[in-house]
C-alpha cells in the first residue's frame, strides 16, 4: 500500500479523534485545507464517505467509525514504538490518553499525576475531562476512570478509591431561610439543583437510600447543569440543595460553606475505578500509571 494513504490515514485519524478539521490542524502542524485535503483523498481512494461535514459540525459515518476502530489502535501502537525506539533501556516513554470525570480530577489525577511525571517524564498524558459515557477503544482513549456502575463489563477494572457516599447538601443561608428536608419526599418541597446528563441533557433522579428502601426522586429547581462541580458552587451561593459525591466537597463541609441533609438517607457506591479493554492491550505508560494509581491508593490490586 502506498506510502500516502498511511499518512492520510493518519490525518483523518486526527479529525475523528478532535472531531475539529481546525484542531487536527492545529496539532499536526498544517493548515486546515491541507488537512481538508488528505481526507478528501483517502476518501476517493477508499470510495467512501468517511466524515460527515457541516459548517458547525464533524461526525464519522458508518465507514469511519469502522476505519476508526480496525485501523486507530494499531496506527498507535506503531506511533508509540518509533517514539520509544529512541529510549534509553528501561526508560518508558509514549503517550497516555484518558478520559476522567471532573470529580475525579483533583481527588485521583492530580495526585497519581503527580508522582508519575516525576518518575516518567518522557510519557505525554491527555487528561480529558468530560462526564459523557464514551466508547474509549472507538475514540482512542488508553483507560478511562467512572463509578463501577457505569462501566460496561467486558472491561478490566481497577480500583482507585474506597467506596462512598453521594450525599445532599446546601449552604447554611439556605437552609437557615427553608429549612431543612427530613424525609426524601421533602426534596420536592425544595429548590434543588438539577443535575443534566452530558450525554442525553435528561436530568437525574437523586437516588436514597434507607435500610432496605430506596427511593428516587425527581427533584425540581430553576438551575439545572451538567457539571457536578458547578453544581456545588451554586449551592455554596445558596441558589438550593445539590447531590454530590462526598470525598469531592470535604474541604466545603469542613469548612461549613457547605451542610448535609438527610444524611441517613445517603447511599454508597462501590468508588472509583480505572478500566480499559484488557491488560494484554495495556501499553506500557498505562501499566506505569495503574502502578502509581495502586501505590497512592495504599493497594495491591
Amino acid at each position: 500500500m502506498k506510502t500516502v494513504l498511511f499518512q492520510q490515514l493518519h490525518v483523518f485519524l486526527a479529525v475523528a479523534r478532535l472531531q475539529s478539521f481546525r484542531g487536527a490542524a492545529r496539532e499536526l502542524g498544517v493548515s486546515t485545507a491541507a488537512v481538508s485535503q488528505s481526507v478528501r483523498q483517502l476518501e476517493e481512494q477508499l470510495s467512501v464517505v468517511l466524515l460527515h461535514r457541516t459548517t458547525r459540525s464533524v461526525s464519522l459515518t458508518d465507514a469511519g467509525w469502522r476505519l476508526v476502530e480496525e485501523a486507530g489502535p494499531g496506527l498507535a501502537q506503531a506511533a508509540a514504538a518509533l517514539h520509544g525506539a529512541s529510549a534509553e533501556p528501561g526508560e518508558v516513554v509514549g503517550r497516555l490518553k484518558l478520559s476522567v470525570p471532573r470529580a475525579a480530577v483533583s481527588l485521583l489525577i492530580a495526585p497519581v499525576l503527580s508522582a508519575f511525571r516525576a518518575r516518567y517524564p518522557r510519557v505525554e498524558v491527555d487528561i480529558i475531562v468530560e462526564q459523557r459515557l464514551i466508547d474509549i477503544v472507538a475514540e482512542g482513549y488508553d483507560a478511562g476512570v467512572r463509578l463501577s456502575e457505569t462501566i460496561e463489563r467486558d472491561m478490566v477494572q481497577v480500583r482507585l478509591t474506597d467506596a462512598f457516599r453521594f450525599v445532599v447538601v446546601g449552604a447554611p443561608a439556605y437552609l437557615d431561610k427553608r429549612g431543612a428536608p427530613e424525609r426524601p419526599e421533602d426534596l420536592l418541597q425544595h429548590e434543588c439543583i438539577v443535575l443534566r446528563s452530558q450525554t442525553t441533557g435528561t436530568p437525574y433522579a437523586w437516588e436514597l437510600e434507607r435500610e432496605s428502601r430506596t427511593w428516587r426522586i425527581p427533584v425540581r429547581g430553576n438551575v439545572a447543569t451538567n457539571d457536578e462541580m458547578a453544581g456545588v458552587t451554586f449551592a455554596i451561593e445558596g441558589l438550593g440543595l445539590a447531590y454530590v459525591q462526598e470525598p469531592a466537597i470535604q474541604e466545603h463541609l469542613d469548612s461549613g460553606r457547605l451542610v448535609r441533609v438527610l444524611e441517613d438517607y445517603a447511599p454508597f457506591v462501590p468508588g472509583f475505578f480505572l478500566y480499559s479493554p484488557s491488560r494484554a492491550q495495556r501499553s506500557e505508560p498505562l501499566r506505569r500509571f495503574i502502578e502509581a494509581a495502586k501505590e497512592l491508593a495504599g493497594r495491591a490490586g
